[in-house]
């Protein structure tokens, strides 16, 4: 059988994506070992989560589970609960603020002056971004997301789960697909023609600004490919789905509801492989949300001041978001592809900028981390008066998509005690 590497189906104008069949992977095999696909998705829980409800006491692999992770205690050989991290830098005082560090952990956010970095995703979509119709998809149940470009500027989050649903899943007319090479051929030309003026430039300027020029000139091809890349997606089919198109959900105070959507168009988008890198800046509203026994916003809730009524209802809001979690995992899971599955090959990092919102702490922030093939089951602890950066993790992650790297932002190493599976 000759299988072609799109795999679609074309008769008399009519174009059909094929779902995933034993086929393709015999095709593989036949044609020689193929690396996996490698996915990352990023989440962030804003208010933190309370730490007593989230850490086991026990480090290693027989801790008792906390009320959380009991809630995740089908997958718990699939994830790693790690405690005692932070970013370096990071202040009390701009506790919230330092969600904008989140991913990136640059130091001393909030404060006058500062200048944010690359984030974690856009990192990584540098490097494996172009080998999916999106290089990375932004999304947030409310707000600002937690993705920032190489610049240290804030990459637009889709809070519109049907807009993305419409972007990543439904064909435009002919005359739209038409119109958008156009444009992406328009801005080619444009490049064509800005890159020869500075070359005919180039000789008459000094060492520093040929330098300078030169790396403009690098940027002008960067886009150039970019552009050509895009140019071949917006002449491929988008990928057909099982799904119904979602509906948004206009009320800010239901976290939960939101959640779901965010996480249900995260299981298509990494089943569709139209992205492999995704983060999530989950919702904290001010408002009551509508679950049954919460009265206050979750925002109030989780500076609670240990009030024994309002730590009744965080753990009520909480527990909600943790099985949200778990339904993704789940999905992953069942999710099969070649001789593994999602979970398999999709990192999933669930983390917080807070330790504990109540105090505004920025030590001791809940980690998770999930599948992409490392080998977990444990608590890993660390001491939080002397942590490693948190980026040391992130190093990991990186190393775990198949990015040569051994540093990111203020990281020191990889993440002892994080290791990979035995294959």
């Amino acid at each position: 059988m000759n299988l072609p590497r799109r795999r679609f189906l074309r008769a008399a104008g009519v174009t059909l994506a094929l779902p995933w069949l034993d086929a393709f992977s015999l095709a593989r095999a036949a044609a020689g070992a193929v690396k996996p696909r490698r996915r990352m998705v990023c989440i962030c829980t804003p208010l933190g989560l309370h730490p007593s409800n989230f850490f086991p006491e026990q480090a290693g692999k027989d801790y008792a589970l906390t009320p959380y992770l009991e809630l995740l205690k089908d997958y718990r050989d699939e994830f790693t609960v790690i405690s005692g991290l932070s970013h370096a830098g990071m202040s009390p005082g701009f506790a919230h603020q330092a969600s904008v560090s989140f991913l990136t952990g640059a130091p001393g956010a909030g404060r006058p002056g500062f200048r944010n970095a690359i984030s974690l995703d856009q990192f990584a979509a540098d490097h494996i971004g172009s080998q999916t119709r999106f290089p990375s998809l932004a999304l947030s149940g409310e707000g600002a997301g937690i993705s920032w470009t190489r610049t240290g500027a804030l990459v637009p989050a889709a809070t519109s789960p049907s807009r993305v649903f419409a972007r990543m899943f439904l064909e435009g007319r002919a005359d739209e697909v038409q119109a958008q090479v156009r444009r992406l051929e328009d801005g080619r030309s444009i490049l064509d023609d800005v890159r020869d003026q500075a070359n005919v430039l180039r000789s008459d300027l000094g060492t520093d600004d040929r330098d300078k020029l030169d790396e403009y000139l690098t940027s002008v091809r960067e886009l150039e490919q970019r552009l050509v890349k895009d140019e071949g997606w917006a002449k491929t089919p988008k990928p057909k789905v099982d799904a119904e198109p979602p509906k948004d959900i206009p009320n800010a105070a239901d976290l939960i509801g939101r959640t779901r959507l965010l996480f249900d168009l995260t299981h298509l988008a990494l089943q569709t492989d139209s992205t492999r890198l995704i983060t999530i800046m989950l919702a904290g509203s001010t408002y009551a949300p509508p679950i049954p026994g919460v009265t206050l916003g979750h925002h109030d809730l989780s500076h609670h001041g240990k009030d024994p009524g309002k730590l009744d209802q965080l753990k009520i809001v909480e527990v909600e978001t943790m099985k949200t979690l778990r339904d993704l995992l789940a999905k992953l899971k069942q999710t099969e592809e070649d001789d593994a599955n999602l979970l398999d090959r999709t990192i999933v990092f669930l983390g917080s900028n807070l330790g504990d919102g109540s105090s505004h702490s920025v030590k001791n922030l809940p980690v998770l981390v999930a599948g992409g093939g490392f080998r977990h089951g444990q608590h890993l602890p660390f001491d939080p008066q002397n942590p490693p950066p948190l980026c040391n993790l992130y190093v990991s992650m990186l190393q775990r998509l198949g990015i040569e790297t051994d540093k990111f932002a203020t990281s020191t190493s990889t993440l002892t005690g994080l290791e990979l599976k035995q294959s």
